[in-house]
């Protein structure tokens, strides 16, 4: 695994804007790295497939444990919420995708789980999209690159679409970010394309009527797929209401999700399978023996509010907004580094299974949503 470079060229934001990606940069920064890429291999691409199916695999065993053993206090979930957590579980409410995070450390092969993005995981459309277009423009030869996630998005929603609830699947995220639209009309689109009929709408548009949700016609929302965290709603005005919606709306991702993409789960999955080859120790309270270890508070996006420490001394650390709700404490990984910065690989998986993946690019040691995104190809 290394980075190569290409020339840069002149006209590469035009480009990009052509198939509709207007975040690449970031108050004139580049977001989107288009000059250099990573070239895997063949045998590392697999490692990676295994790994991502093997952890859905044992993710889906851990919220099996924490429903059935009544864990909810080390995810700080509201009591109101747990009837609707596990009806969703039990009901067998389905999950279109999640993406791991992983550390690669070259120099002994080994691949381990930072944390798994379960509820509203970021830079799908690079993934699936962006950097597909320009593996294209760049190596119009046959060059390969992991990743099937338009087809796989496709064939998820084929598949749900028998069991989805009403006529309509609504999509919804917040006005003010280009992002998180993005990413939402790209969902939107692989959804139309396996002949689902959609509508959009705002989450602050969504409405509450005679015990039910409705849109902006007054029609009842039965299924609806949120770009917006569980964690979120669920303390807002409105959130109470998913326990007295008459129709229980169907929610993608379903609210059983809340316990995966809460990093409570990280100490949970270390104590079901201890010193697994793609864990990193994880802890409720600080260990006394582990001297490098990394601080995260429960429910941090994007980095923030982390505290990375080396022989027990803080060595850097983000700011933020949380922490209120407790922390995990993980085992310092080793992070595949470059000249260019440190990177993480991120994992996806969609319909059960593993189908791309994308780096993320940082200065420091910690991914932030500052850090680049860059595309990759596998070497034959």
């Amino acid at each position: 695994m290394k980075i190569q470079n290409l020339r840069k060229e002149a006209n590469w934001q035009e480009r990009l804007e052509s198939i509709g990606f207007g975040y690449h940069s970031i108050d004139n920064v580049p977001f989107w790295v288009d000059d250099y890429y990573y070239e895997i291999t063949n045998k590392e691409a697999d490692l990676i497939y295994k790994a991502t199916n093997e952890l859905w695999e044992m993710c889906l065993e851990a919220v099996e444990y924490v429903i059935k053993h009544k864990q909810y206090a080390h995810f700080r979930i509201p009591p109101y919420m747990i009837g609707h957590i596990e009806r969703s579980w039990e009901n067998d409410e389905p999950s279109i995708y999640g993406r791991f995070d992983f550390a690669y450390d070259e120099e002994h092969q080994e691949l381990k789980m930072l944390e798994f993005n379960a509820d509203t995981p970021t830079s799908l459309f690079e993934t699936g999209i962006v950097q597909w277009h320009w593996k294209k423009h760049y190596f119009p030869e046959l060059v390969d690159q992991f990743n099937s996630i338009h087809e796989q998005l496709i064939q998820s929603w084929t598949t749900l679409k028998p069991y989805l609830k009403g006529e309509t699947l609504h999509f919804s995220c917040v006005k003010e970010s280009l992002e998180d639209l993005t990413n939402l009309e790209y969902l939107r689109d692989t959804a139309i394309q396996a002949g689902i009929q959609t509508k959009l709408i705002y989450i602050d548009e969504i409405g509450w009527a005679d015990s039910q949700f409705v849109d902006l016609e007054g029609e009842p929302i039965q299924s609806i797929f949120k770009l917006y965290p569980w964690e979120w709603m669920v303390r807002e005005e409105f959130g109470k209401n998913i326990c007295l919606d008459i129709h229980q709306a169907q929610w993608i991702e379903p609210s059983w999700k809340m316990l995966l993409s809460n990093k409570a789960i990280l100490p949970i999955l270390w104590e079901l399978f201890p010193n697994h080859p793609h864990l990193l120790a994880a802890y409720f309270e600080e260990p006394e023996y582990l001297q490098h270890f990394v601080k995260k508070p429960l429910l941090s996006r994007e980095g923030a509010n982390v505290e990375m420490y080396y022989d027990k001394e803080m060595i850097y650390a983000t700011e933020g907004e949380y922490g209120h709700e407790g922390y995990v404490y993980q085992e310092l990984a080793t992070l595949h580094r470059e000249e260019t910065g440190f990177s993480i690989i991120g994992s996806w998986v969609i319909g059960q299974e593993s189908c791309g993946i994308s780096f993320r690019e940082s200065d420091m040691p910690i991914t932030t949503d500052k850090s680049r995104f860059i595309p990759h190809v596998i070497k034959y």
